[in-house]
């Protein structure tokens, strides 16, 4: 992941965060909670994406595309959980 996407989920968890009408008591605080727990599930998912392409991509004779498919799979079902 770029220092650019990263950038972007933060904001993009900002805005999210912000139409739950946070009250003064949260956004009080430097980094708000659920703020933060927003984040962590956006960067998470791009995360699960990321390595589910690199998995479905590989080109390695041992790895053929029965193994590689539910590999990609079982990463993005990880985030179902």
């Amino acid at each position: 992941m770029t220092k650019e996407e990263i950038i972007e989920m933060a904001n993009q968890a900002s805005k999210e965060w912000l139409k739950e009408f946070p009250t003064p008591e949260e956004t009080a605080h430097p980094v708000p909670k659920r703020f933060l727990e927003i984040f962590a599930k956006l960067v998470a998912e791009k995360e699960r994406e990321e390595c589910a392409k690199i998995c479905e991509t590989l080109e390695l004779p041992e790895w053929p595309d029965k193994v590689r498919q539910p590999l990609a799979k079982a990463i993005r079902a990880r985030g179902q959980e």
